[in-house]
């Protein structure tokens, strides 16, 4: 069943722009009324969108003077809690941007305001949705290179953003890493226990808090995930989806974030001895949806129309803003921190 989504706009600059083209080229959805604390931010998306519909300063009268059935919060993490628990205790439901929030108290808070009301909250989290990240994680838990031992991901880039990330305590932890600590969930299928992690801001950093990190994350499943990563890293720049390495009992798989993965294991008859002989893996690639932010939209209208939690449904992503927010407890205490 395909349900006709009338949708309040929650936040009118930065990512709002693809949330706004998204709904109007989606032939079940409809926006209603858009939100901004400032009317000109507002009345800039309505004209370049062609959007006659009216606009508020707050949610809360946008809901009560509309038949809005959802909301799409792309306000920023601070407005998070305060957007999505209006709107589910409104009864309607809610797809947003990450992070879910700006603590993991005010995260678990939404969790329960989600389980309360019966109304869904989906998270945004593009990067599941690329064709080799599936070839990847097909790989990976497909038995081909065994049973996992260790998870490994590199990620250095040094983007110039200017404005609130610049003055962010922890700009690499609490806006970038969700995204690589939520891919290793997907990749390996397995949750986090334990983290314990490192930050520091390197020499030339133009950012006020720390912009790297590395983190040792103990998996439920016995493996090992380590996190290496910075912000400020100039030059031999690694893809946003950062680089990879899973190794098993059999053998190992890499992924540079950009191409198709590569596998080894050990070949089949191998005679043994100091070195073993290798066998390159097959990669069949059976991801046949949207890719990127398209590919999470597509799946959390889904989840709508089907009456069933979304893949980064709140109850989920909890599990990725523990790993969070953990590795910024431990980087302030300097202890493992149980998850």
């Amino acid at each position: 069943m395909t349900n006709q989504h009338k949708i309040i706009v929650a936040g009118c600059g930065g990512m709002s722009q693809a949330w706004v083209t998204e709904a109007k080229e989606r032939h079940n959805a409809e926006i209603v009324a858009l939100v901004d604390l400032y009317e000109a931010t507002a009345k800039a998306m309505a004209e370049r969108h062609q959007l006659n519909v009216p606009i508020f300063a707050d949610l809360s009268a946008a809901l009560v003077a509309t038949d809005a059935s959802l909301v799409f919060d792309v306000t920023i993490p601070a407005s998070h809690k305060q957007i999505v628990t209006t709107a589910l205790l409104a009864g309607v439901h809610v797809l947003g941007e990450k992070p879910m929030a700006e603590s993991l108290e005010d995260a678990e808070e939404i969790v329960r305001t989600s389980e309360q009301t019966g109304k869904r909250y989906a998270v945004m989290q593009n990067r599941r949705y690329l064709k080799p990240i599936r070839a990847y994680r097909d790989l990976v838990q497909s038995g081909q290179i065994g049973d996992i031992g260790s998870i490994h991901a590199d990620f250095f880039l040094g983007p110039h953003f200017g404005g609130f990330r610049d003055v962010m305590d922890n700009p690499l932890i609490l806006d970038m890493a969700i995204h690589t600590f939520d891919q290793a969930r997907f990749i390996t299928g397995a949750d986090p226990v334990s983290v314990y992690c490192h930050e520091y801001n390197p020499p030339g950093s133009w950012y006020k808090g720390n912009a790297s990190a590395i983190c040792i994350f103990e998996m439920d499943n016995g493996a090992v995930f380590s996190y290496n990563g910075s912000w400020c890293a100039e030059g031999l720049n690694t893809s946003w989806e950062a680089e990879w390495r899973v190794t098993g009992s059999k053998g190992s798989a890499k992924w540079d974030g950009a191409n198709l993965p590569v596998g080894e294991a050990v070949a089949e008859g191998s005679p043994g001895g100091f070195i073993r002989e290798f066998q390159q893996l097959n990669v069949p690639v059976t991801y046949e949806g949207r890719d990127a932010h398209q590919g999470c939209f597509d799946e959390m209208f889904a989840s709508l129309d089907e009456d069933r939690p979304a893949e980064t449904d709140c109850r989920d992503n909890i599990k990725s803003m523990k790993m969070v927010f953990g590795a910024v407890e431990s980087a302030r205490s300097g202890k493992k921190v149980m998850l």
